[in-house]
């Protein structure tokens, strides 16, 4: 074929176009102006029989939950340097669409974001990190459309229930306060406002949200229901009027590219509100590529929006970098731009939402599709994919089977298009690192002399942009520094008077929410805690435990003393616990494993081989009482025996020994974690 193009070029007095690959030299990219159909598929792309549906954006989700929990404890240049790649225009994925979790103090995926209402008559809009995401997300695209979901809602709303139905308007206002609250407190307007994610809706719920919104002013503020499943919320919109009236765009999660006929009916915007979650490496990647494409020629989809927009959790925590890019290093600052960024910057680069998609997109005869969409103004974009079944399979739902062969590709631009001169063009190839491209910009493709038409050779994992816009760039920083483990000796003793986020640095919770305090009645060393602030158990988005946790520090640690300055505040049924080598976390944390040394106020202490405390390896009395500080001391050991054993001591002053358990033999493995209400830390291998 590297032989056929300059031929093919001379024909037409065109370029031949290449791309490096690699240390292979220089190999010949698959693109054609001929002056004669070759055989294969001709495509017609045309305007003259109007326009298809409104293009609406490319987004990804922070939060369901926590993902990007460690990005906000980066070093700065490395922070602005990820957020550039997620949102600044034509470097990176350049984003359309930021869609937010509203913290519920719930566990929602892989940890617990903060409510700004902990409870009835308390409102902190400074909580958690997505306030400071949404405004460096608007710092760099004033345009991005901003949207807000719940997962978990704080406990107070359910009335003792876990539902947060029970009280219509108490719920609407609460999520009435978050909208009104970004824009008071963080000058952020929200574009879009969701219901209950993947849970069940209310009929009578949506309608009071939108009278409620709609009294407070809210009148540009859109509904997005029920970011579940096409159904029953498509029917049920069919059937009312006045549902069918408030709701502006049906939402579906993991739609697998199809729509169904209902949802078709309601004549309403059709969004994949959640897609992709799968690893970020090219197999993610190609699967990225194939829906973006396909969401829309299958399912008249004209948004779809990532899950999620940056790994920037614990990587052993459930869905370990299924993001466009991997930053879970902020100790060392490196992170990683992968290859889902450059497949998303296909589309997004050379689009805007307000855009149109061509009536004429579909699939190719040998696999893959293209579709095209214009400005009304002249522009036009074409991206085509050839992504393999086996390089393109999402985590969910089933993908059928079917065949990308080799192949030619004939298109033709007809109407408005004809007398497009020039096209710019970028390329991407997936697969063996020795012949993968990442968004290459080739050389132009010049259209004078061909009537509008130029063939594509088209292999498997293939993706091509065509646009006649010259903005497009492929952003890069200087390599970031190189990946650390997490380290050995670490130690925080929360001495912050104003923290810039209520969350202490690498603290990640799983469950109950662990924020900054300052205890004004200390004039002592703990006068700068953390502080569990929960006393009721959240509405539950998933299995939170019934024990509040948070996490931190390497999975990889065998042999570790945790150190922990603790302070019980309920008295009798008030207890704390340190932990070592937790072996789960996220959705999974009610059954993780591990070592867990607990006391109570109630004057007893055991040591469990389990969160919820069924495996017992020791218990007993000790003298401890609520309202005043212990040190705690959780030493393991790991060398060769078969059964683990125990000693316990303690001493009263906080500056002492304090309390301490050694285990020489322990086989678990995973996080070492550290949970208190109020604690000061040290951690040493």
């Amino acid at each position: 074929m590297a032989e056929r193009l300059p031929q093919a070029s001379r024909q037409r007095g065109g370029k031949a176009m290449t791309a490096a690959a690699g240390s292979a030299g220089r190999a010949a990219v698959p693109l054609l102006l001929c002056a004669l159909l070759v055989p294969g598929g001709a495509y017609v792309l045309d305007d003259s029989d109007g326009l298809g549906r409104e293009f609406d954006g490319i987004g990804a989700v922070s939060g369901g939950g926590a993902t990007s929990r460690l990005l906000v404890n980066y070093p700065e240049p490395y922070r602005s340097q990820i957020l550039d790649y997620l949102f600044k225009p034509n470097f990176g994925a350049s984003l359309h669409i930021l869609k937010v979790e509203i913290g519920g103090d719930g566990q929602t995926t892989d940890g617990t974001e903060p409510s700004h209402m902990h409870y009835a008559l308390d409102e902190n809009y400074f909580r958690g990190y997505e306030w400071w995401l949404m405004k460096e997300a608007k710092k760099r695209n004033p345009n991005i459309i901003l949207m807000g979901l719940p997962w978990s809602f704080p406990g107070w709303l359910g009335k003792g229930f876990n539902w947060p139905y029970v009280n219509l308007q108490l719920t609407a206002y609460y999520v009435m306060t978050w909208i009104v609250g970004a824009k008071h407190y963080h000058d952020l307007d929200i574009d879009y406002i969701g219901i209950w994610n993947e849970r069940s809706f209310d009929i009578n719920y949506i309608k009071v949200l939108r009278r409620m919104l709609n009294y407070q002013g809210l009148h540009r503020v859109k509904i997005i229901a029920s970011d579940n499943l096409w159904e029953p919320i498509s029917a049920s919109m069919l059937l009312d009027t006045e549902l069918l009236n408030v709701i502006d765009v049906i939402g579906a999660h993991y739609p697998g590219t199809r729509t169904v006929r209902d949802a078709r009916l309601t004549k309403k915007k059709l969004w994949s509100s959640e897609d992709f979650s799968t690893l970020n490496n090219d197999v993610g990647a190609g699967c990225l590529g194939r829906i973006l494409n396909q969401n829309y020629i299958n399912g008249y989809m004209t948004a779809t929006i990532a899950w999620n927009l940056v790994a920037s959790y614990y990587e052993q925590l459930p869905y370990g970098r299924c993001g466009l890019m991997t930053a879970q290093e902020p100790w060392s600052g490196h992170y990683a731009v992968e290859p889902p960024i450059w497949v998303t910057a296909h589309t997004t680069q050379f689009t805007q939402p307000g855009w149109y998609y061509l009536k004429t997109v579909g699939h190719l005869e040998k696999g893959g599709s293209y579709v095209a969409l214009t400005d009304g103004l002249g522009n036009l974009t074409i991206i085509v994919e050839t992504m393999s079944h086996k390089h393109s399979r999402c985590i969910r739902p089933f993908l059928p089977y079917f065949n990308v062969s080799h192949q030619f590709a004939t298109f033709l631009l007809k109407g408005s298009f004809s007398e497009i001169p020039e096209l710019q063009v970028w390329y991407t190839r997936l697969g063996k690192p020795s012949k993968r491209f990442l968004f290459k910009q080739l050389d132009s493709l010049w259209l004078l002399d061909s009537g509008g038409a130029f063939t594509l050779e088209l292999q498997e994992d293939e993706l091509f942009t065509l646009t006649t816009l010259t903005t497009g760039g492929k952003g890069s920083c200087p390599p970031p520094p190189e990946s650390q483990p997490f380290p050995q000796v670490y130690e925080d003793d929360f001495d912050v008077d104003y923290p810039f986020f209520s969350e202490a640095p690498n603290f990640a919770d799983q469950t109950g929410v662990f924020e900054y305090f300052t205890n004004i009645e200390d004039p002592g060393e703990h006068r700068f805690t953390l502080r569990q602030v929960l006393n009721q158990r959240p509405i539950t988005w998933a299995a939170d435990a019934y024990n509040t946790i948070s996490v931190i520090g390497d999975y990889k640690w065998s042999n570790l003393t945790v150190r922990c300055d603790v302070y019980i505040e309920t008295p009798e049924k008030g207890g704390v616990f340190i932990a070592g080598r937790v072996n789960k976390g996220g959705i999974l944390i009610r059954s993780a494993r591990g070592v867990f040394f607990w006391i109570f106020a109630n004057g007893t202490y055991k040591v469990t081989g389990d969160l919820a405390g069924w495996i017992i390896y020791a218990l007993g009395h000790v003298d401890v009482t609520a309202n005043r500080w212990y040190t705690l001391t959780l030493i393991i050991k790991e060398p060769a025996c078969l059964s683990p054993t125990f000693c316990a001591g303690r001493t009263e002053n906080a500056s002492d020994s304090g309390w301490r358990v050694s285990l020489p033999c322990l086989f678990l493995e995973w996080l070492n974690t550290l949970v208190s209400l109020w604690n000061r830390t040290t951690a040493l291998i």
